[in-house]
């Protein structure tokens, strides 16, 4: 762990800030996603957005031109269901509802899996809070500025979120084994431990939440009057519950079963909500039709399956059933691993399923990005959007190709020729470090 931490130090402190206020790559395959393939195409950079998209592009004086000839460009890659550089723990598991804690606040911009996710082609995250609760805490969308500060990392304008979850997850949070325990403490209990408990720790959150609700929008309405009545009293676990049901904040499920999926959507339109995303959802395949009517997408893996009971109807051809029946549909990692290869999960689509080249580059690029509100500005090359862009030696669906570049807003955040050339220097000074850090004075250990 200590080696890793050096390493990170080492890293940011060298990666990350190169970058030029125009960037003209040109000569490459140019995979737009969203407005076909040119073969010999070009992508010019302004100001950190897309220019210019084409073939025989012209560079401003002082641009840096990069010659992508016989390589494959790409928008950068969007994970939907991260949990990468987290710090301190993923779950407040020790209550149902944990809607008032935040990821933000909790963002480590040091953690070496930033850097490993881009070396993969990876720009953006949607990073969750974990499954122990049946409402979790609020999700972020971050940039990954591998070397920035956990504030400039954040994605400007991007919704926020909130995690909910269902099955085994939540319902077993709520039992401690007592061969777990101090032998003077009991087992202990925390609601709920059923499924049915689940659904009714949601129900319940959100009719407190349209009752606090109409005591604000009374209060605001006596002020307009020009009264002056004292305010409700502001609750923090609520209030994340009312933008969802104004449709500010959106809701990340994680989910497995058909049934719970089933559950979930008919809560959501009791209590006037949407679902904006089914996490996982390997049983969505047995519902497609129920959540296309409802509006939710999903965002699963590739072909994950029997790991644990509820995964064991999953198939990997979930993905292409979503698809053809009209459900938005991302591959997503779950993994600081998987995160490093998303663009070969993605390909994954053409061999179970027969999507198409486009179709399963979508899946990683501009699906995330309408499932996270976001796709106005990411997601594919097209002029108007973040310069976040990937170059690989080969097509991305290859499993033979590599990531070579990657920038996010036309900074240049990963050159695998620079890092290459840079690890013995860097093995040089963590060495060098390491050796400092054996050499220093210890506390004694004693009491």
């Amino acid at each position: 762990m200590r080696r890793i931490c050096l390493l990170a130090l080492l890293l940011s402190a060298t990666v990350g800030y190169a970058g030029a206020e125009a960037l003209l790559i040109r000569n490459g395959t140019v995979l737009t996603v969203t407005k076909g393939t040119i073969p010999n195409g070009s992508v010019l950079v302004e100001d950190g957005k897309i220019a210019a998209v084409g073939e025989n592009l012209s560079a401003p004086a002082g641009a840096t031109i990069v010659d992508a000839s016989g390589k494959f460009l790409m928008p950068g890659m969007i994970d939907c269901h991260s949990h990468t550089a987290i710090e301190g723990g993923v779950n407040e598991g020790t209550v149902s509802d944990s809607s008032m804690v935040s990821i933000e606040d909790v963002i480590d911009p040091t953690d070496i899996n930033i850097y490993r996710a881009l070396a993969g082609g990876l720009t953006v995250s949607n990073v969750l809070h974990g499954s122990a609760n049946a409402i979790g805490g609020q999700t972020v969308v971050v940039k990954l500025r591998w070397g920035k500060t956990a504030q400039e990392m954040l994605f400007a304008g991007a919704k926020p979120g909130i995690k909910f979850a269902l099955g085994e997850n939540p319902k077993r949070q709520g039992y401690t084994p007592p061969s777990v325990l101090p032998p003077a403490r009991p087992a202990e209990r925390r609601y709920p431990g059923t499924r049915m408990g689940v659904e009714d720790v949601i129900r319940e959150s959100f009719m407190e939440a349209k009752n606090y609700r109409e005591d604000w929008q009374a209060y605001r309405a006596r002020v307009a009057r020009g009264e002056h009545p004292l305010p409700p009293r502001k609750d923090l676990r609520l209030e994340p519950l009312v933008e969802v049901l104004e449709g500010k904040r959106y809701v990340h499920a994680h989910c497995y079963r058909s049934d719970e999926i089933l559950m979930l959507l008919r809560v959501a339109d009791e209590m006037g909500f949407k679902i904006r995303t089914l996490q996982h959802a390997l049983e969505a395949y047995k519902v497609a039709r129920e959540i296309a009517e409802h509006g939710a997408s999903v965002s699963t893996f590739s072909d994950w399956w029997s790991y644990k009971i509820e995964a064991y109807d999953a198939t990997p051809y979930n993905v292409a059933i979503l698809t053809r029946k009209g459900v938005l549909v991302s591959v997503n990692s779950d993994s600081d691993e998987l995160q490093r290869h998303l663009n070969l999960e993605a390909a994954k689509s053409m061999r179970y399923g027969g999507l198409s080249e486009a179709e399963a580059l979508a899946l990683v690029t501009i699906n995330p990005a309408k499932q996270l509100g976001i796709d106005d500005k990411v997601g594919s090359i097209e002029v108007g959007k973040s310069a976040d862009l990937a170059l690989f030696d080969g097509h991305p669906l290859s499993n033979y190709s590599k990531p070579l570049r990657v920038w996010i807003d036309g900074h240049e955040y990963f050159d695998r020729d620079k890092d290459l050339e840079k690890r013995p220097d860097f093995e040089r000074r963590k060495k060098a470090l390491e050796d400092k850090d054996n050499g220093a004075p210890r506390l004694p250990t004693g009491r």
